[in-house]
């Protein structure tokens, strides 16, 4: 992973990929999280496939992209016809790799300091108002700008996302790859967070479109609400 999607730690890739090359290792990074957001260069990072996805920056759902370095050895996961050069069989879907191509177009740089500004500021409003929390991840440059992984002590996760899915806010408590899931995040597992604090973390996500305001009424629902339930 390039960043990750649950506490949006960006990864040193290029130290990866370096690491694979003197090794002779095929290196694969998952960058759906990261592209437009964090330059991405194949050659430079020693990336042999890279993946990609268009609903992430915004563009069609159903489409994706794997960068494949000439040269590395791939088996096709569908047999067929010699579409894409005999790696995949089967029509393109062309409408979605337009659309693709407009979203990567119009994606713009400053939409990301944008985003980042905003991220610190919730970040910085929660830490005036609010005591025993904590912020899961990394700070600063070494967080994807649109993530904030959060929980707060002796609150459920769960209540949290009811209580603010009920005014209209809509915030997840992990991977949404894993939301049938009951059990703890593995992510925060991982690092060594301990099960009561893993299920009380919850994630918010920033788009180019959330606004100062609703940040702000983010801010108030999850001060009032976190205050309601302690007390």
């Amino acid at each position: 992973m390039h960043c990750n999607n649950e506490v949006g730690t960006i990864e040193p890739i290029e130290e990866i990929g370096e690491l694979c090359r003197k090794n002779n290792l095929i290196f694969h990074s998952d960058a759906c999280q990261s592209f437009t957001k964090i330059k991405i260069d194949v050659i430079k990072q020693n990336i042999n496939l890279l993946s990609l996805n268009a609903h992430k920056i915004h563009g069609p759902k159903g489409i994706g992209v794997l960068f494949i370095k000439k040269g590395t050895p791939i088996e096709p996961f569908m047999h067929g016809g010699g579409h894409e050069n005999g790696q995949r069989a089967g029509t393109y879907n062309s409408p979605a790799i337009v659309g693709f191509g407009k979203a990567v177009e119009i994606a713009k740089e400053q939409e990301n300091t944008n985003i980042k500004n905003m991220r610190d500021y919730f970040i910085s409003e929660i830490n005036k108002r609010l005591s025993c929390y904590t912020l899961h991840g990394t700070v600063g440059n070494q967080r994807i700008c649109n993530n904030i992984n959060i929980s707060f002590d002796n609150i459920p996760g769960k209540s949290l996302f009811t209580e603010l899915n009920k005014r209209g806010i809509y915030i997840s408590t992990g991977s949404a790859c894993s939301s049938n899931n009951l059990e703890p995040s593995y992510v925060h597992t991982a690092m060594g967070i301990c099960e009561k604090v893993a299920h009380e973390a919850i994630r918010i996500s920033l788009s180019k479109w959330t606004t100062l305001e609703e940040i702000d009424t983010t801010v108030n629902n999850v001060c009032n609400i976190v205050n309601s339930i302690r007390k």
